[in-house]
């Protein structure tokens, strides 16, 4: 996964907000989760839809980060933390609030990620989900 923008530099992605972050992440964990759904094989597009709202929701991702947590560095951790902690002004019916934070601290990690240009440390996160 190259970046599809130039990366941004620390001080630029730091003076992005916690869910401006997320914003990114989500985009970029979908296009992972999509990716790989595709690479399986072929798939009606509503398998492919109903799959991939299935890995992309807050409870999924909030359990998806209990895997992640003990792979992440300091910083990784400490910014996951930043996104979990957002205030954040609505929340799925679906999802509880913790799930809502925690997948929002996952979105803001892997946006923070992407968005400096550490596109392996983005695969080597989203393929320690993916392992079977």
């Amino acid at each position: 996964m190259e970046n599809l923008v130039n990366p941004m530099t620390e001080q630029q992605v730091n003076k992005l907000s916690m869910l401006a972050l997320a914003h990114v992440g989500d985009a970029v964990f979908e296009l992972l989760v999509r990716t790989r759904l595709c690479a399986l094989g072929p798939s009606a597009v509503a398998q492919l839809h109903r799959q991939t709202v299935a890995q992309v929701n807050a409870s999924a991702q909030a359990e998806d980060m209990k895997k992640l947590l003990p792979l992440l560095t300091e910083e990784e951790t400490a910014l996951y933390k930043r996104g979990r902690n957002a205030k954040v002004n609505s929340v799925p019916h679906h999802a509880d609030i913790a799930q809502y934070h925690a997948a929002t601290g996952l979105e803001a990690l892997f946006g923070w990620l992407y968005l400096l240009g550490r596109t392996e440390r983005v695969r080597e996160l989203f393929a320690a989900l993916t392992e079977e």
